[in-house]
């Protein structure tokens, strides 16, 4: 459908206005939007749709003086801190790691925070941009920002899921919401580096679930006559309340060796509840490069049992990245391989409205028929 009326950018970087972001309210240095993306996606009661846009806010001038320097929050103010040149590896864009012989210590090029942008119920127009409902950094481990929103509605609230990212950890932060546009933090709910944390928009038995995808550094090897790949995969956890989870003793879904894009896997849209099943989209990345090609597929798990996956859509992708959609803005454009990151859908009638990261830079909406998934 790429290149169609039914598939489109719809907030770029430069839709930010940046004299209103909350950095201003301490950081003078000039900064830029790097990105606008990979937005969490619902549809509010007036029944306009929301986006909750990631903008990855970095420094205009990154190196001073033999020194790259990065943002952070502390409780009084936006703060700059400085490395070395000499001292990191700068290969992937988004990132750059010290050169420590003990582990892997990494800072990043930008800092995160959520704008809360308002679409028509279609998803084709911008009814409002809410700078007033900023989502920033508001502890210590949210110092480095608050990455990449999952919305999903049960019961009546509104759960919103973010990796909060900081020196002290990675992890998993949860918002609620009484109207879709409010949020308020509820603190951590999963620790270190458990990434796409995703809940399902329901309950199944009474209690909250959740897709997971927890990292390491180390993953052991399946045995040959085995059809999966080990790394990165996604899991699944249960909750009575949405705060204390336990992961299911089953594994969820995990990247096969057929599949192109098994290098990791990790959860895209909440699971929404079908006649058939849970219905999710999901990302798999093919190795290419330092950051890899990023596809969108998807699955489908039995309503009763989730651990229990019905169809598993691991060849063919239903997303991928569309070079004519960033064309307008290839100039900003800084990842070097394709790369379409979904992170939300709502029901559209006879459609899916799905919400994606285009080139980690821009909003992608997608309209995807329900026969599609049939």
């Amino acid at each position: 459908m790429a290149g169609t009326n039914d598939d489109f950018l719809i907030f770029r970087p430069d839709d930010v206005d940046l004299a209103r972001s909350p950095l201003r309210r301490s950081l003078a240095e000039p900064t830029y939007a790097l990105g606008a993306f990979n937005p969490g996606l619902t549809r509010l009661p007036n029944g306009n749709l929301l986006l909750m846009v990631r903008i990855a806010e970095a420094l205009r001038e990154p190196v001073i003086d033999g020194r790259i320097r990065t943002i952070r929050w502390t409780p009084q103010s936006y703060a700059l801190e400085s490395f070395a040149l000499d001292s990191v590896d700068m290969a992937d864009p988004r990132l750059f790691s010290l050169r420590r012989p003990a582990h892997r210590i990494l800072a990043l090029t930008s800092l995160s925070w959520l704008l809360p942008v308002e679409l028509t119920p279609d998803g084709r127009a911008i009814v409002a941009i809410h700078y007033d409902r900023a989502i920033e950094p508001a502890a210590s481990y949210q110092e480095y920002g608050v990455e990449d929103a999952r919305i999903s509605r049960i019961d009546n609230l509104w759960y919103m899921t973010v990796c909060s990212v900081s020196a002290e950890r990675h992890c998993t932060t949860l918002h609620i919401s009484r109207n879709g546009l409010d949020y308020a933090l509820q603190g951590i709910v999963l620790d270190h580096q458990n990434k796409d944390m995703i809940l399902f928009e329901g309950k199944v038995g009474g209690r909250f679930m959740a897709l997971t995808r927890p990292l390491g550094e180390v993953y052991f090897a399946y045995p040959d006559a085995s059809p999966y790949a080990g790394g990165p995969s996604i899991n699944l956890a249960q909750s009575p309340d949405a705060l204390h989870w336990k992961p299911l003793d089953r594994p969820g879904i995990r990247g096969r060796k057929g599949s192109t894009s098994a290098l990791k896997v990790g959860g895209g849209s909440p699971p929404i509840r079908t006649d058939k099943g849970w219905l999710l989209i999901y990302h798999g990345v093919e190795m290419r490069g330092a950051v890899g090609i990023y596809r969108s597929f998807w699955a489908l798990l039995d309503r009763d049992d989730p651990s229990l996956i019905l169809r598993l859509e691991d060849e063919a992708p239903l997303l991928e990245a569309d070079p004519a959609l960033t064309l307008p803005i290839a100039h900003q454009a800084y990842l070097p391989t394709p790369v379409v990151y979904t992170s939300g859908i709502a029901d559209g009638g006879d459609h899916y409205v799905v919400a994606s990261g285009e080139a980690d830079l821009a909003c992608r909406i997608t309209l995807l028929p329900k026969a599609l998934f049939a």
